[in-house]
Parts: structure tokens; sequence; C-alpha cells
């Protein structure tokens, strides 16, 4: 026997009025030009000047992070912030052991072929250089107050979507950063003391750039290249 009970979306949620900030057509394609022509300018940097950067600079962009959209609203991520020069530490030993092993055996010629151009290999001094490492966990599932697993949706999706609201409010904001994916990350787990339902997601640099950082002569795409209009 089928149920007859039927759901209604609008008395389960407190709806509010939408807060949108209405613009002319003119001043929003003013917007959308100056918004890009600040991000066209972000690069990957790997040299970090020690310079001291507020807290608060850093909580604000978490907070722009925390704004992205999420599977079921359950803001599937996690943010540890770390500027503990031990702890930061800690994290280059082991992140230059995991990218010894993946530099040395692990990738393909055709991976380091396409790794040459950009200079990287196993030594990463950026990691204590810059003044904050952001790990980024994505917490695969909940744990409800009796300590229930609670289930997680679109979990890599929603992480994803976040970093790159953080990536870019960092560049916004006018400080540098570096994406680091050193494979496997479970060492974060051990060293910030995360519980086992969180995976690490992205290793994240943050700091301003070294007055004589210099970063590889790549060029963009072209919309035609990137984009199919029907």
């Amino acid at each position: 026997m089928k149920s007859s009970k039927k759901y209604n979306t609008q008395a389960q949620l407190n709806l509010i009025p939408l807060d949108f900030q209405k613009y002319s057509v003119k001043e929003v394609k003013h917007r959308s030009l100056v918004y890009y022509e600040n991000m066209k300018s972000r690069r990957t940097v790997r040299n970090f000047s020690p310079r001291h950067v507020p807290l608060d600079i850093i909580q604000n962009c978490l907070r722009v992070a925390d704004s992205a959209p999420n599977g079921a609203n359950q803001h599937p991520w996690h943010f540890v912030v770390i500027s503990n020069p031990e702890i930061k530490s800690q994290i280059r030993k082991a992140a230059e052991k995991e990218e010894q092993d993946f530099y040395k055996s692990r990738a393909t010629s055709e991976w380091l072929k396409a790794l040459e151009p950009l200079g990287t290999d196993e030594h990463k001094p950026f990691l204590e250089s810059a003044p904050y490492l952001i790990a980024i966990f994505a917490k695969v599932h909940g744990v409800n107050e009796q300590g229930k697993r609670v289930k997680h949706y679109y979990v890599n999706e929603s992480v994803g979507i976040a970093t790159g609201f953080l990536i870019s409010a960092i560049h916004q904001a006018g400080l540098a950063s570096l994406t680091h994916t050193p494979s496997p990350m479970r060492f974060l787990n051990k060293i910030l003391h995360r519980p086992e339902q969180e995976r690490p997601f992205l290793l994240l640099v943050v700091g301003y750039p070294d007055k004589n950082a210099k970063v590889p002569d790549i060029k963009r795409k072209t919309l035609p290249d990137i984009s199919t209009y029907f």
C-alpha cells in the first residue's frame, strides 16, 4: 500500500525574502569585467614572504568559502588554519616524503613530462615559509548528537566549489595561494587530530608572494577553447 502522505517543502522550510541587490545591465557588465580583470592576474605562487597576515583576513575568506552552495545545506567541509611553525614543519616533512615517492616511483614519465615546464619537484619549502596553511577536509559523513552517522550528499562537488570560493576570496583580498595535494594525505588527519570521517581534500598555502617570486610564462585558453553556445 502506497503512502498518501505528501510533503510540502515550503511548510518544512523557514523561507525568508531574498536579499538580492539589483543593478542595471550596464552595471552588471561592468562588475563582471572588473572581477574578471582582477581574477585573470591570479597565479599559483611557490615563493612566499614570511610577512604577517592578520588572522581576521583569513577568517573573512573562510566565511566566503562557507557561503558556497552545497548538498542539502550540510556544509560537508572543515577548514584547519595552521600558522604554528612546529606543525607546519611536521606537515612539510610528511608531505615531502609522499612527494619523494611520487617523483621517484609513482609518477609516470608522461606525468613528469607534463610537470616539467612548471619546475615542480619533491621539495616544498613554501609549506614552512608561508604564514598560513589551510587544510581543507571533506566530511564524508556527519555525526549527530547521539553519535549516529548522518549521510552527506554531493560531498566532493560541494567541497570543490567551496575551495574555489576560498581561492577566489584570497586573491580578491590581495593575497597569493598555492594548491597542494600530496597523495596520500591521511597524514594530515594524524597531525591535525581530525576524525576518520573527514578526508583530506586539499592543502592551501596562503600569504604574500616573495618580492622576487616568479611564475611560469603560461597562457590562458580562449573562450572558443573552453565554451560552447546553443
